[in-house]
């Protein structure tokens, strides 16, 4: 009865008696590392991943889910906490000189389930903090890609279960597919444990539309394939241990991946490359094999599992909305979310292009606010080999986009997905989309004031920072950027700041 003294204030006698009848729902969220949609289950022929496909089978695949932004820390953190990076100060890689952090106020998974007494662990890649905000009680941190040691630390964790008799949450966050630290490999050239490698050879691969069909590409297909078949694996393993337990039907089981392939023209970008991931949810209580085209963004994982663990009140002022609602409906509900937001900010701590975007079904905006900086290049994907034989292609194009506008964008982008799937013809300055344009810029402003975004920029200035640091009124000129041609605040259009 000892651990019933960790309840922290979020606890009520509801959660107290529930505990103390042995009750409980279970948990187990598994986040792979930079897995794009190269899954069987989300039509990829190539690879195989019979784990994946067979959760896919038992519960809900969801096609239309999006990061909200595409860096390994970045997106972690929204998934633990429901709140957008800006938000939470969490820009970029948690790790080494990059070193962002989460504020030390804002609330998350592991400590809202700690406080309602629930086990919390986490085993593998981590890539957030400081501890003290994400405390995890049964903390297994490891850069191993050894997938049948993360099974036998999630036996473990499910014995301490059991033998405390409490509900669980566990977070399983695998190392693959990310690349190894090479230039073209995905730790694929050693042994493991009770894993087997797939005979995968280049002309196996299928090459993704933001990519181009070159040799270079196609070798670090092959490894990167069979990085993923390790970690479907990987998954494997630990549904077997849940089954074993007895706790596989008094759990939610639910998969999802970081940001998109570790590839340029994806990974650390807002185009749907990038975040357009795949999520796999598999309730004991909802219908099998379920497909749903509904818009789901990362925010609303945390408040469906609070959701489900009977603690939505939890949720606060989240904007986030649980999903248990639409688990059993196959393609679209009428009633949900019609549009989701991505934040990005920084990857690694000299990789700074701020993008804020907008998507509805059919639409994509993004909001590129320091435009006239190029975009970076993250290191992995700058020393790939598939990037060297990319950037040495005639004509520079990536996919169908022309390098030119990969590197060098416009301040504002605006695509038609139902026409132009691969976001490569910008509509921002057709005159026949101005309409259109001005609708997503005001709804996205009003969504970057609600969730206090910095990077809401009038004139080469913070409107909520100008806006918290005086209460006067302030007039500033109605434009992205400072003109210093005509600097002046009289005449032509203004944008008033009420402090």
């Amino acid at each position: 009865m000892a651990f019933y003294q960790n309840l922290g204030p979020n606890a009520n006698i509801k959660s107290l008696l529930f505990l103390m009848a042995g009750g409980g729902k279970n948990i187990v969220l598994l986040v792979a590392d930079d897995l794009g949609r190269n899954v069987g289950c989300y039509g990829e022929k190539a690879v195989s991943t019979p784990n994946l496909d067979e959760l896919a089978r038992n519960g809900t695949l969801f096609d239309m889910a999006f990061a909200s932004t595409a860096s390994c820390s970045g997106s972690r953190s929204v998934i633990y906490t429901g709140r957008h990076t800006h938000e939470t100060g969490q820009y970029g890689l948690h790790h080494d000189v990059h070193h962002f952090t989460t504020y030390d106020d804002i609330e998350t998974a592991p400590g809202l389930f700690n406080s309602v007494g629930y086990l919390t662990g986490i085993v593998g890649k981590v890539h957030v903090g400081p501890r003290s905000v994400y405390p995890w009680t049964f903390f297994a941190e490891t850069g191993s890609r050894d997938v049948k040691g993360y099974a036998e630390k999630c036996e473990e964790f499910l014995e301490l279960a059991k033998q405390e008799k409490r509900p669980f949450f566990l977070t399983v966050g695998f190392m693959d597919p990310h690349r190894d630290g090479t230039r073209g490999g995905f730790a694929n050239n050693q042994k493991y444990r009770d894993v087997s490698e797939p005979d995968v050879k280049p002309e196996d691969v299928e090459i993704p539309y933001y990519l181009n069909d070159i040799p270079e590409v196609r070798a670090e297909l092959v490894q990167y394939y069979k990085a993923i078949n390790r970690m479907d694996q990987g998954v494997g393993m630990i549904l077997k241990h849940l089954e074993e337990y007895g706790v596989l039907d008094d759990t939610l089981i639910v998969f999802l991946s970081d940001n998109g392939a570790p590839f340029i023209n994806s990974k650390t970008t807002l185009y749907d490359a990038g975040i357009r991931l795949p999520l796999i949810v598999r309730s004991p209580n909802h219908s099998k094999g379920v497909v749903s085209s509904n818009l789901v963004s990362y925010i609303d994982i945390l408040p469906t599992l609070l959701d489900w663990a009977g603690h939505a009140e939890l949720k606060g002022e989240r904007l986030g909305t649980s999903i248990l609602s639409i688990l059993s409906i196959n393609g679209e509900e009428p009633q949900w979310q019609n549009h989701v937001f991505g934040s990005h900010t920084f990857h690694e701590v000299t990789n700074y292009f701020p993008t804020r975007v907008l998507r509805t079904k059919r639409y994509k905006y993004h909001r590129n606010v320091a435009w006239k900086l190029d975009f970076p290049f993250a290191t992995d994907l700058y020393g790939s080999v598939s990037w060297e034989g990319l950037r040495n292609c005639s004509p520079p194009v990536i996919g169908g986009r022309r390098l030119e506008d990969y590197v060098r964008r416009q301040p504002e982008e605006l695509y038609d997905l139902e026409n132009d799937p691969q976001e490569i013809t910008n509509l921002a300055n057709d005159p026949q989309y101005k309409a259109l344009l001005l609708d997503l810029r005001q709804r996205l402003e009003e969504w970057q004031l609600k969730t206090k975004d910095r990077w809401l920029f009038r004139d080469g200035v913070s409107v909520v920072t100008v806006k918290q640091s005086f209460k006067e009124k302030m007039l500033i000129p109605d434009r992205f950027d400072f003109d210093s041609n005509a600097p002046g605040t009289t005449g032509g259009n203004v944008y008033q700041i009420n402090g």
